[in-house]
């Protein structure tokens, strides 16, 4: 039998006194007494009240919300460029965050989740590693009312309708296109120099949803220049070490490629420094692309060794994560196209190097974008996406990959691609996208 709170066990909030002693109790950590008090409606004071009188209740969080970015790896440059993504929307929207390594590991992230929600984590963002674990932390999400995204690693063919509203979104960018852009950069270069020649693949952790759809880009665009040859390919587990010493394997193999399509910069870093140690000049003797557009992979376009990159900007993915859970933690609810989308890498090469550098790089305090704007609760009229960000086309992200036995399409999602709500909410994103994601910051004065 559920217990009830007599008015008269109230405390008296207008003594600061008590006020102090109350967010003490209730470890109000960033919250100011004024907000305490302009957050405390009658109903949340009861049940504030409550839990300092030992009830279960709903406890008082920082105004923003209180959320956790589940880490895929450290190890990766691209996540500690996620990560600052991040934080620099969650600060901008008033959110607390709290960031941990899950070190390549799906159940140590599904520990790492119920640890968060145990610390009072209202919503998560999830960079996976794979599919793994995300059936069950969508699952508990949804059990405990716990806001979650996620990117990347995932999987296949298991889709938010089938978790239910908690998993508000999975978001990544369109990587067919992508990866195939940077191939055909590679198969360019090759031909204008060489007329041809074998070229190698250097992977990520093998059966990984990202890794699957670029290869599957990788290759088809290779049907188009059929005087280059893929002669052999190995995973590097998306990190540098693991890189190299796979790209090391393939030169004892093939000692006379003439390209390598790296599944990612931090793969394409140390494909560059194997490369290197085995007497190749990279960007002269071997062209290289990667993909992601971290900082270091626009460095090394920079310094003449990286031929091109996919740049998705780990930066976006860290703001746009955020500020859809700040945006269901206060309100808004997204459509079913909403629910799953991409957004638009650019192929970038030392021809555009330099808008990104400004912006992404060498850009000191100024943010690279407006992350308020993003949030259709801050700006529920002229909210701009900051880059193409559109639905996700499920065939064409798992394309290739068995559906599991008597799979179907969520009813959400066809009736959204069948009934036109897909196209106009494509339509509807592209209208509100007015900040170019490789223009000057929106943040910079004058």
């Amino acid at each position: 039998m559920a217990k009830k709170l007599d008015p008269r066990w109230f405390p008296d909030f207008e003594k600061r006194r008590v006020v102090d002693v109350h967010m003490e109790r209730l470890d109000l950590h960033g919250v100011s007494r004024r907000e305490f008090l302009a957050f405390a409606s009658a109903s949340a004071i009861a049940s504030a009240t409550g839990l300092t009188l030992g009830y279960p209740s709903v406890a008082l969080a920082d105004k923003g919300g209180k959320m956790a970015h589940l880490m895929m790896t450290l190890r990766l440059e691209y996540v500690a460029n996620a990560d600052t993504g991040a934080h620099a929307a969650a600060k901008a929207l008033g959110m607390s965050i709290a960031s941990v390594d899950g070190q390549l590991d799906s159940e140590r992230q599904l520990n790492q989740f119920e640890q968060q929600m145990a610390a009072g984590a209202q919503a998560v963002m999830l960079h996976a590693p794979g599919g793994g674990s995300i059936r069950r932390i969508a699952e508990l999400a949804n059990k405990n009312k716990v806001w979650l995204d996620n990117t990347w690693g995932t999987l296949p063919w298991f889709t938010p309708f089938e978790a239910g509203e908690y998993y508000t979104m999975y978001a990544v960018p369109e990587e067919f296109s992508a990866h195939r852009a940077v191939t055909v950069e590679v198969c360019k270069a090759v031909m204008d120099k060489f007329g041809g020649g074998d070229i190698v693949g250097v992977t990520g952790v093998e059966g990984n949803s990202t890794d699957l759809i670029r290869s599957r880009g990788r290759n088809d665009a290779l049907k188009d220049f059929p005087k280059v040859k893929l002669v052999g390919e190995l995973p590097g587990k998306w990190n540098r070490e693991d890189s190299q010493k796979a790209m090391e394997d393939l030169i004892s193999r093939h000692p006379d490629i003439r390209g390598v399509i790296a599944q990612n910069d931090d793969v394409a870093d140390g494909c560059i420094a194997a490369l290197r140690a085995a007497g190749f000049r990279p960007g002269q003797d071997v062209f290289i692309s990667g993909a992601d557009g971290t900082t270091g992979g626009a460095e090394s376009i920079k310094a003449g060794q990286l031929l091109t990159t996919s740049a998705n900007v780990p930066q976006y993915m860290g703001a746009l994560l955020t500020t859809r859970l700040y945006d269901v933690l206060h309100g808004w609810r997204p459509r079913a196209p909403e629910r799953m989308m991409n957004w638009r890498s650019v192929a970038m090469t030392k021809d555009n190097l330099g808008a990104y550098l400004e912006r992404y790089v060498d850009n000191g305090d100024v943010e690279p974008y407006d992350y308020k704007r993003m949030s259709k609760v801050e700006h529920p009229n002229d909210w701009d996406p900051q880059a193409e960000l559109f639905p996700m086309d499920i065939d064409l992200e798992w394309g290739g990959i068995a559906k599991p036995d008597g799979w179907n399409y969520p009813k959400e999602y066809a009736e959204a691609r069948s009934n036109g709500e897909a196209e106009a909410v494509r339509k509807e994103y592209a209208e509100h996208y007015k900040i170019d994601f490789f223009g000057p910051s929106p943040m910079k004065k004058g």
